[in-house]
């Protein structure tokens, strides 16, 4: 993979994170926080989607790399969700 293909996956990580985050409703982070955000994500949206038998829909290929945008979402709005239940402060009256 050249260097322009992995930036690109890079960006496309970084929308599906920022997508992910704004759905769930709870920011993780900035720029980079939104890259991880959105790659674990599309590892956790396969691997959901893999335990259903589903197959990955609008995979977006970059020099033989698929990097599967809708499960890549979903992945990342669930870990997002997650991360904001651990870690979102608590009110103390």
């Amino acid at each position: 993979m050249t260097l322009t293909g992995f930036l690109l996956l890079l960006l496309i990580a970084a929308i599906a994170g920022s997508l992910g985050q704004a759905i769930a409703g709870y920011s993780v982070g900035g720029c980079i926080a939104s890259i991880i955000v959105g790659y674990i994500g599309a590892f956790i949206g396969m691997w959901i989607a893999g335990q259903f038998g589903l197959p990955p829909i609008v995979p977006i290929n970059i020099q033989g790399e698929a990097f599967p945008i809708v499960w890549s979402i979903i992945g990342s709005a669930l870990l997002t969700a997650i991360l904001g239940l651990l870690f979102r402060r608590r009110r103390v009256i």
